[in-house]
């Protein structure tokens, strides 16, 4: 009985080898059935009334991308250069008196504004105001012997060597007397412009020479804005360039100033070129020494073509856009420009009204269909804002 077991075991063993294989390959069949079918080798869907007709895609095509676009606008474009630097007054001056003494009284307030030629310190002038009638003293009698000596040689009872020393020693005398007249006229020390008067350094009683620091006296309308510019710029800087800056005391206020002098020379430490502009000040907040952060605008491109930063694909030896041309990605290699608020200057590759992909970079292949999306700008006045918001040297 064990053996008719065993023999009915091998039999069935056969049997079932074929049908394991048969199952096999009705799988491989279907399998290779349903994958014909997806990739189109067994006709298209049109043959069986799908929508590979007019009006529809073909199975066998991709549908359009969407992606987000913009257009390439044209606006103003600024080139400035960014620098910090100070604010400065336009004369501004230490004190110090010509002659030597003791301070009798101090004619100013700290803070005051003055006039040109304002008496500000008196300086005691007694000593030189005795010397002065001495000397006034002395002139009268050198006048009184020349008209003695004038009229002894109109006698012929002088000679005319007497003349001569006569009309000397009365010359003379006109002078010493002129010197000590001026330097009791310099013991009042003046305003040398018109400005504000700032920090005193001395009071009644002190007695100061002509080294002594009185108080500082400068103007505050107009003021300087002094930036240090670097050499590369140096072609580019002009009189009569404007200059935007900001303080600290002023943060959300733009101040605007003129170039009026640009240095010669070239600051052998930084590598800089010292620029000043004049700045108008007539409420006062500029105050002379304060810190700014400035922008030197020296170019402005009125009709530049300008794109979205984020419409801009860097890659490691270019710049790419993607346009958007009868409904195909368009791959463009571009040359860029100033970068300022959010956009960015293109010099060549796209033109203005081009629609450009702002969003789905990362899928672009050149040709590949696409379903543009028009994206409200964030700041459609971005393109026009480069005139007027800070700007970066160009891109490279």
């Amino acid at each position: 009985m064990a053996d008719g077991m065993t023999d009915l075991d091998e039999g069935s063993r056969p049997r079932r080898r074929g049908l394991v294989v048969a199952v096999l390959v009705t799988v491989i069949l279907v399998v290779a059935a349903l994958g014909g079918r997806r990739f189109g080798l067994f006709g298209s869907s049109s043959a069986e009334g799908g929508g590979g007709g007019p009006g529809g895609p073909g199975m066998g095509q991709m549908p359009p991308m969407p992606v987000d676009v913009d257009t390439a606008r044209q606006g103003s474009v600024v080139d400035a250069v960014r620098a910090s630097g100070r604010i400065e007054a336009v004369s501004a001056v230490d004190l110090r008196p010509d002659e030597q003494g003791r301070i009798t009284e101090l004619l100013f307030e700290e803070g005051q504004a003055v006039a040109a030629g304002t008496p500000l310190v008196r300086i005691d002038d007694a000593m030189l105001r005795a010397q002065a009638e001495r000397a006034s003293a002395d002139r009268d009698l050198a006048r009184q012997q020349l008209e003695r000596v004038r009229r002894l040689l109109a006698d012929n009872a002088a000679s005319p060597a007497d003349l001569e020393r006569g009309e000397a020693a009365a010359r003379s005398a006109d002078a010493a007397l002129a010197v000590l007249n001026l330097q009791i006229e310099r013991t009042t020390v003046r305003a040398p412009f018109a400005g504000v008067v700032g920090q005193r350094f001395v009071s009644a009683g002190d007695y100061v020479t002509t080294s002594t620091r009185l108080l500082t006296l400068q103007t505050t309308d107009p003021q300087r804005a002094v930036i240090e510019v670097p050499e590369r710029y140096a072609a580019d800087l002009r009189r009569g360039q404007t200059v935007e800056f900001t303080v600290a005391a002023h943060p959300d206020r733009v101040f605007r100033a003129s170039v009026e002098f640009i240095d010669p020379v070239v600051q052998q430490e930084s590598r800089t070129i010292v620029v000043k502009a004049r700045a108008p000040n007539a409420g006062g907040r500029l105050k002379a020494g304060m810190f700014i952060e400035a922008r030197l605008a020296t170019a402005t491109r009125p009709s530049a073509v300008i794109v979205p930063e984020d419409a801009v694909q860097p890659l490691r030896t270019a710049n790419i856009v993607w346009a958007v041309v009868d409904g195909k990605a368009s791959r463009r290699v571009v040359v860029l420009g100033t970068r300022s608020a959010g956009v960015v200057e293109i010099v060549s590759g796209v033109r203005a009204g081009e629609l450009v992909v702002v969003g789905g970079l990362e899928r672009m292949q050149e040709g590949a269909p696409v379903a543009p999306r028009p994206r409200t700008p964030a700041g459609s006045d971005s393109a026009r804002a480069p005139a007027a918001a800070p700007a970066s040297p160009p891109a490279h």
